[in-house]
């Protein structure tokens, strides 16, 4: 593209966006109309320069005037309690069905790999010395030790507060760091996964696995699941990066971005729930076996949630970003 040409051949519409823009409302039927027109020009003008010829100066004036215009053409828009609702029952489920061939092996190869590190550390005696002194070892793993006591440390309502507050940062790091090529989301995924294995492994060492799964089983899986979920989603973010796919890299960040800041609301909310039920469940007086059995509910009821209500509204268009109206007009770019 000749960008000069383009100015050249373009400005005086965009002049005249701009005088419409500066009368306000103060606007005939006719004018109105043309206003709209002229609107739509020149969001396709703003796509086909910054995918052809991008030039700062006049992608900032384009930006600035596409924006005016929106704000006049659709007006003002003030969030209401239906906009909660339809995040809640379309939006959220929508997004995390939308990237569940990211988050499932994700999760599938995360257990793996705590699995196996637990295994090795519960056959290894000389893994074991290196982690800690056999003393400690001992104080950690016996009955009542502090693999036990670490769930009743605290009064519940502050320690699930507490476990809710640093979960929900775990998430929102794998959701904001994907954008760096998913290698920070990584990190934190292995260092969940070592922990989870290393406590796995002393606690089976000492043939007491059971115990160890009946206390991170009620709260953790739907704990790992909004971990995973994060994972995923950061990946995905982190993969746009490299394959934006038809559309260019700035568009196909903003929007898959956008989709990930409603996700760690929404994550947030499930965050909530699990680091209830290890507030209040986990070390309840409950059989191991109800408070597993909760545990699995919680699970289960997630995975209805998002099979149910998201894949419907996946199918029906739903993606988890905001509204088209709410969106800066671009065009696809070629593959």
């Amino acid at each position: 593209m000749d960008l000069d040409v383009f100015v050249t051949a373009h400005r005086a519409e965009w002049d005249r966006l701009d005088e419409l823009l500066r009368r306000g409302k103060r606007l005939t039927g006719a004018e109105a109309d043309e206003l709209v027109a002229l609107y739509q020009r020149t969001a396709t003008h703003l796509s086909l320069i910054q995918s052809s010829a991008p030039d700062p100066l006049l992608t900032a004036r384009l930006t600035q005037l596409v924006a005016r215009a929106r704000a006049t053409v659709t007006g003002t828009r003030k969030s209401s309690w239906r906009d909660a609702v339809r995040f809640l029952t379309a939006g959220f489920p929508a997004a995390v069905y939308r990237s569940r061939r990211w988050w499932i092996p994700t999760a599938v190869l995360s257990t793996v790999l705590a699995a196996v590190i637990g295994w090795w550390i519960a056959t290894h005696p000389e893994v074991q010395g290196s982690i800690a002194a056999p003393e400690d070892l001992r104080r950690m793993t016996r009955p009542g030790g502090e693999y036990e006591t670490y769930y009743s440390s605290h009064p519940a309502a502050s320690f699930a507060a507490q476990v809710w507050t640093n979960n929900a940062q775990a998430a929102a790091m794998c959701l904001v760091l994907g954008a760096f090529l998913g290698l920070p989301v990584l990190w934190i995924l292995f260092l969940n996964m070592l922990n989870l294995g290393v406590g796995a492994g002393l606690m089976s060492s000492v043939g007491r696995l059971d115990t160890f799964l009946g206390l991170v089983l009620p709260h953790g899986l739907l704990e790992l699941t909004a971990v995973f979920v994060a994972a995923g989603t950061g990946l995905r973010l982190g993969w746009t990066v490299i394959d934006p796919g038809p559309l260019s890299r700035r568009t196909a960040l903003a929007q898959q971005g956008r989709a990930a800041v409603g996700m760690a609301i929404g994550l947030a909310l499930v965050l909530f729930v699990s680091g209830a039920i290890e507030g209040f469940v986990t070390p309840s007086g409950l059989p191991t076996w109800a408070r597993i059995g909760i545990g699995i509910a919680a699970e289960l009821l997630f995975f209805a949630y998002v099979y149910v209500l998201g894949g419907r509204a996946a199918r029906a268009g739903e993606t988890g970003d905001v509204d088209a109206s709410e969106r800066s007009a671009e065009l696809p770019t070629a593959a």
